[in-house]
């Protein structure tokens, strides 16, 4: 027993992740579902082509802000963990486990909110082939036998692929990351290149009878949560084989080419038809019909490709994110130490990986309705890491009184504000992005779940730090 102790403090995380690979993990993982529905739910009806446009730009920029932050302490810290870590150095380990629990939701709960998301791909593109096996509906939601074993396969191939090494894991997400961009500007070229698109269907920037600021807000106030996902860089830093100052660059560039995906099939939904005739028309997917009108169906199979790879590079690269920040929060004893066993063959942190595999092979059986209502309530620990994050940097620059960085310090002060703001849209009645009655009631619980899980672990707390380096 005592060998097989010192064994694992002997293993540690292999070092193979280079640029491409990290780059791939945050662009895939911002880039899901939502980027090829959204145009015709909520980024024409609320904002129009131009609101959509400022909006999602101004909501990249308030997110390179924040990412400053992380680069910075990505250097300073560049071991798994993530804000876990961060504020765990700066703050110690109550806050660590504050940041870290609502943390650990936010992105375990978006690993089978992919996964789900396969049903919706064969509803959309296949016609509902997957749609056999009736069982039940949760909340409005129809749950089908097809479609649960589709998404349960998909969980337990990519937690093997995890488990094999973090070098497969990053190849895998590489290619689909690829394809995926590859896939979105084949579509960019070819409604370039289309007489059906015309400039003048664009038109009206807006909506009608809103003012564009009222349009813009609408987008940057979802922005924060479209861009969720370029904060898995820092929970890979310690396989990292390249410095971690590169890993500011790798942000903003994914950051961008995130901003580019929405921006772009947004355009692509307006640019066939005047954008409120078509909305008009009530189309069950806007974007679909749109590019069919471009390609035919050849243009459905580059989506349908584009959109096979952002669902499924989102699933692997939260499969790393998750398992990594639990991993890190067992090192630091606010988990038990089994989520810390690192496997001896790969590397990786494979108890982790299995547990969010398990933790989402149930999630398919309540239906994408329940599983809405945690994701949005979940949304809330994004911002909690952004301002962990942000006021760590800011105390660290505080604390080194030898690094004059004005800029990074302004742009702290700047992410903490942001990350607050990211706060309140959430639990102040009346903000664009105030949680629905049942995310409050599940926010609740998972408070209340939070505060007794820590007092029982109180015991393995009263270790020294929480996973500080």
């Amino acid at each position: 027993m005592d060998d097989k102790k010192d064994l694992q403090k002997d293993l540690k995380l292999e070092r193979k992740l280079n640029p491409l690979n990290v780059w791939a993990l945050a662009l895939g993982s911002i880039i899901g579902w939502g980027a090829f529905v959204m145009p015709g739910t909520t980024f024409l009806p609320k904002a129009g082509t131009l609101g959509t446009f400022i909006g999602m730009s101004v909501g990249a920029l308030i997110m390179i802000t924040i990412a400053m932050c992380y680069g910075y302490m990505i250097q300073k810290c560049p071991v798994a963990g993530g804000e876990y870590t961060f504020a765990a150095n700066s703050f110690g380990k109550k806050h660590a486990y504050i940041c870290g629990w609502f943390l650990s939701l936010s992105y375990l709960a978006i690993v089978p909110l992919n996964a789900t998301a396969l049903g919706l791909v064969s509803r959309k593109l296949l016609g509902g082939l997957l749609e056999v096996g009736y069982l039940y509906s949760v909340a409005g939601w129809d749950i089908y036998a097809g479609e649960i074993v589709l998404a349960s396969l998909a969980l337990i191939i990519f937690a093997a692929l995890s488990i094999k090494g973090i070098s497969v894991a990053g190849w895998v997400q590489t290619v689909m990351t690829l394809a995926l961009v590859a896939s979105v500007i084949v579509l960019v070229i070819a409604t370039i290149m289309n007489t059906e698109a015309e400039f003048s269907n664009l038109s009206p920037a807006v909506p009608e009878g809103k003012s564009t600021f009222a349009a813009v807000i609408s987008i940057v106030a979802v922005a924060p949560w479209a861009f969720v996902g370029f904060d898995s860089i820092p929970q890979a830093a310690e396989e990292f084989n390249f410095s971690p100052k590169k890993a500011n660059g790798i942000m903003v560039i994914a950051i961008l080419f995130g901003g580019f995906v929405y921006v772009a099939l947004n355009t692509i939904t307006a640019s066939v038809m005047p954008w409120e005739e078509m909305l008009a028309k009530g189309y069950d997917w806007p974007t679909g019909e749109a590019v069919e009108i471009i390609m035919g169906k050849a243009g459905l199979v580059f989506l349908g490709i584009a959109l096979i790879c952002a669902v499924l590079s989102g699933i692997m690269g939260f499969y790393m994110a998750t398992s990594r920040l639990l991993y890190s929060m067992a090192r630091g004893k606010a988990l038990p130490s089994w989520f810390a066993k690192i496997d001896e063959k790969h590397k990786t942190p494979k108890n982790a990986i299995i547990f969010v595999m398990i933790i989402s092979l149930t999630a398919p059986w309540f239906g994408r309705e329940v599983l809405g209502w945690i994701v949005d309530m979940s949304s809330i620990g994004a911002a909690i890491g952004y301002g962990y994050t942000c006021l760590s940097t800011l105390k660290t620059l505080r604390t080194n009184t030898q690094e004059r960085k004005p800029v990074l310090k302004g742009l702290s002060v700047l992410g903490t504000a942001f990350s607050a703001v990211f706060v309140v849209l959430l639990v102040v009645p009346g903000m664009p992005s105030y949680l629905a009655f049942e995310s409050r009631v599940c926010l609740v619980m998972w408070i209340v779940l939070g505060v007794l899980f820590y007092i029982l672990s109180g015991n393995r707390q009263k270790g020294n730090g929480a996973g500080a380096v």
